[in-house]
């Protein structure tokens, strides 16, 4: 398979132009305005036949991807930060409607400090909305989720939208060397798009969400069996894809040095590229440590959290995202790696300490010192108890930028 050295914006446009999306809905917001802008130059070349919109804003460019994807087309958008946040009353009828509608975020740091740091607070946000919810950590992962993302969502079995996520900044313009599939590869892998029931008026269908109450459990309960039901789709899509192109890509989470641990880190997105050099020095001197980053967040891994995380002695969940007054003074991803922990599919005799870690937060990088820090607070967890829930770690251990 040919390489490309290209950051993440450009790896998902090459995977939409070869995905053969028919509509495309645009507005500009950094840092993730590049994959449009490489969208509109494909169309404009002749090397993709779509339908280019330019909404009027994001509320609108969501609007668009609906309808497209009502009357049976395969669709892709995007936005980061508060263009994120602004179409949120669209997010739950696209789903409802069962609209395999595809959005590329390009995670950025909402307002304020609203800076052009990536966080993951942006699509974070919108998880409870009945969108697959996914991060990439480097430009290859954009490429691949990019088609895997249409395959899992445009199947009968799941019909849901996906917020396809990667780090602004850091993998959206940082490029990285990407093994781009051949045209027949991805003609194998993802079939064009069936939708089930295509707006025809000579066989009208009811959209909209407006139900009478007694409709409602009936709906919720479907989306609920859908995301759920993904899991299975997202094991054989994987497979397929590893079989065609060739790759070794795991279904749910990356573990790194997770067999013999005794302390770990959970941490996705970008800065698990920078944890996995402190992991190396840390082994290098004796320390057991971890480290295991889900592909998902919708659905949630949790019987692989809970399998790789319950060995250990110690966990840091490392939050690049905030949730104000959440449970356990935490970001949004602890009390996910909790409940995994306690509520999965097999009882754990002994649950391992648990603290967070706010990092990274308004785009800072994380670096390698302060993984250390994050590990010596690790092995003391490991032998009795933290001295708190959570720690800032770009304020407790300040490194030079």
């Amino acid at each position: 398979m040919p390489k490309k050295f290209i950051p993440g914006l450009a790896a998902a446009a090459n995977a939409a132009v070869q995905a053969d999306v028919d509509v495309i809905s645009s507005y500009p917001i950094r840092p993730y305005t590049g994959l449009m802008i490489q969208l509109s130059q494909a169309v404009a070349n002749g090397d993709l036949d779509a339908e280019f919109v330019h909404g009027e804003g994001e509320h609108a460019q969501l609007a668009i991807v609906h309808g497209a994807s009502l009357a049976g087309a395969r669709t892709m958008t995007g936005s980061s930060g508060v263009g994120v946040t602004y179409p949120m009353e669209v997010y739950s009828p696209i789903s409802g409607d069962r609209c395999p509608v595809q959005m590329v975020i390009a995670d950025r740091t909402l307002d304020p400090p609203g800076d052009f740091g990536q966080e993951h607070t942006d699509a974070l946000s919108t998880k409870d909305q009945g969108w697959l919810l996914g991060w990439a950590s480097l430009p290859q992962e954009v490429y691949d989720n990019t088609l895997i993302c249409y395959r899992v969502g445009e199947d009968p079995k799941v019909l849901l939208p996906q917020m396809n996520c990667h780090d602004g900044y850091f993998v959206s313009h940082i490029a990285n060397w990407v093994s781009i599939g051949e045209q027949s590869q991805v003609d194998e892998f993802l079939p064009p798009y069936k939708a089930p029931r295509p707006l025809d008026p000579l066989r009208p269908v009811g959209h909209g969400p407006q139900i009478y109450a007694n409709q409602g459990p009936a709906l919720e309960a479907t989306r609920f069996n859908a995301i759920w039901g993904a899991r299975e789709v997202i094991q054989q899509a994987v497979k397929e894809y590893n079989e065609i192109f060739k790759r070794d890509v795991d279904p749910f989470v990356e573990l790194y040095h997770m067999d013999d641990a005794e302390i770990a880190l959970f941490i996705q997105g970008c800065h698990a590229h920078t944890c996995k050099y402190a992991i190396d020095d840390l082994r290098k001197e004796g320390v057991k440590i971890g480290m295991v980053r889900p592909k998902w967040i919708r659905p949630f891994p949790s019987p692989e959290v809970q399998e790789a995380l319950s060995k250990c002695k110690a966990v840091g969940v490392v939050e690049t995202n905030n949730s104000f007054g959440a449970s356990g003074y935490a970001g949004q991803l602890t009390p996910e790696v909790c409940a995994a922990l306690v509520k999965g599919a097999v009882k754990v005799d002994k649950v391992p300490q648990v603290a967070s870690f706010m990092a990274g937060l308004g785009g800072h990088p994380v670096k390698i010192e302060q993984f250390r820090f994050m590990a010596e607070i690790l092995a003391k967890g490991a032998k009795g108890a933290f001295d708190k829930p959570t720690y800032w770690v770009d304020l407790e251990c300040e490194v030079e930028m």
